[in-house]
């Protein structure tokens, strides 16, 4: 059953939503497809299975705000984030006990379950590659903890405050192919396709029949066994 949202998959949730739309064709609504990779030492190895983890994940935007979601065991966790304030609304959905859980989260929560992690220091390399279609470009940076990081940006592409990833506002391009670091665990994410389409609206409203709670309430919540 759902436990603690310390477990990291709601960090997970909230790094992964960036999406991206072509400087040639700007998309101010539609899907983004991602491929999800871990780099877990050896050991972590003996206390993280991360063969549980998702391996992709679609990330739908339009305009000012993203919804993305995640399947965890029997229960469904969703993320609506608006880009332009950093506010979000995460509702947890758990059918098997017929519960229904909505948490409004300030962008210090966002921050605060993303675990604290600043990035900075971006120096692009020089060396380029083509990924998704994109022309990128290879940078290094670093986090707050000193831990040293790389990515594949391209400056094609511009985005709408929906499809925005915060943590990379300093880069003056987009990711492509970047890491970030969750409960120690550096996640690769790789944009893989980009789908125009019509989604939403979306709004940080708590729909009706959730039981509403402060974060601090969800962290220490505990159902099942």
């Amino acid at each position: 059953m759902f436990k603690s949202i310390k477990t990291g998959v709601l960090a997970l949730l909230l790094i992964s939503t960036a999406a991206y739309a072509h400087a040639q064709k700007k998309i101010t609504q539609g899907v983004i497809t991602y491929g999800i990779a871990y780099e877990v030492s050896k050991d972590q190895q003996s206390a993280i299975d991360v063969s549980s983890f998702p391996t992709e994940n679609k990330l739908e935007f339009n305009g000012n705000f993203s919804k993305l979601g995640m399947e965890m065991g029997p229960s469904i966790l969703t993320i609506i984030k608006d880009g332009g304030t950093e506010n979000a609304l995460l509702l947890i959905d758990i059918p098997m006990a017929q519960k229904q859980i909505a948490a409004k989260m300030s962008k210090e929560d966002v921050e605060k379950q993303a675990g604290g992690i600043k990035y900075s220091d971006f120096k692009a390399t020089g060396e380029k590659q083509e990924i998704s279609g994109y022309k990128t470009e290879k940078y290094t940076y670093k986090d707050n903890k000193g831990n040293a990081y790389e990515l594949w940006a391209t400056k094609d592409i511009t985005l709408t405050p929906g499809a925005s990833n915060s943590e990379f506002k300093a880069l003056k391009a987009t990711p492509i192919k970047f890491t970030l670091s969750q409960n120690n665990v550096k996640t690769v994410m790789t944009i893989k396709s980009i789908a125009a389409q019509n989604v939403g609206p979306f709004t940080l409203d708590i729909p009706e029949g959730y039981d509403v709670m402060t974060m601090a309430e969800l962290e220490a919540l505990q159902v099942g066994g």
